[in-house]
């Protein structure tokens, strides 16, 4: 059993974030998962990507838009926050 865990904590859902700080750091690390996840679909790694077949890529690519849509609405987010910071 492994002491550590590679991953780091947990990510609370998207929409539990209230505050622009929690906001912000919500969006930093989601972009992270999600430039994380993409960096195994292409270059050194996509010889693995190409061998885990149709089924598991397929699987992959929808993890990856849902990071994509979860990192855009936390980004219209962030600007509205920052817009209403303004006023």
């Amino acid at each position: 059993m492994a002491d550590e865990i590679i991953a780091g904590q947990a990510t609370p859902a998207f929409r539990t974030a209230t505050t622009l700080v929690d906001t912000a750091d919500l969006l930093e690390k989601k972009s992270t998962q999600l430039q994380s996840l993409l960096k195994c679909c292409y270059g050194d790694c996509s010889a693995w990507f190409d061998a885990i077949g149709n089924v598991n890529r397929d699987s992959v690519m929808w993890i990856a838009s849902d990071l994509a849509d979860e990192v855009a609405e936390l980004s219209q987010r962030v600007l509205m926050r920052l817009n209403e910071a303004d006023l």
